[in-house]
């Protein structure tokens, strides 16, 4: 059971993908996180945002979860806008 509450259904190809990914992530705190915000956001995210979010996925989910409870500043290679916004 992913937790997703949102269909895949009308989305493109590349949104499918990353909605999926941020449900199936391996670590369950940050499956909430970021599928949460994709379910909510993912249809309206510009094509930078959805380059910023799958560079953003390509973190451990110990550093995310990390960065997101502040216990440890996040890497700069994954500060970009779309951090704030989730």
């Amino acid at each position: 059971m992913t937790g997703t509450q949102r269909s895949s259904e009308g989305l493109d190809p590349r949104r499918r993908k990353v909605l999926f990914r941020c449900w199936h992530r391996g670590m369950r705190e940050v499956d909430l996180l970021l599928g949460q915000f994709a379910d909510a956001r993912i249809d309206k995210l510009s094509e930078e945002e959805l380059d910023q979010l799958e560079n953003f996925m390509e973190a451990q989910d110990a550093d995310i979860f990390s960065w997101f409870a502040g216990s440890k500043p996040v890497d700069p290679a994954y500060d970009a806008p779309i951090f704030a916004t989730i």
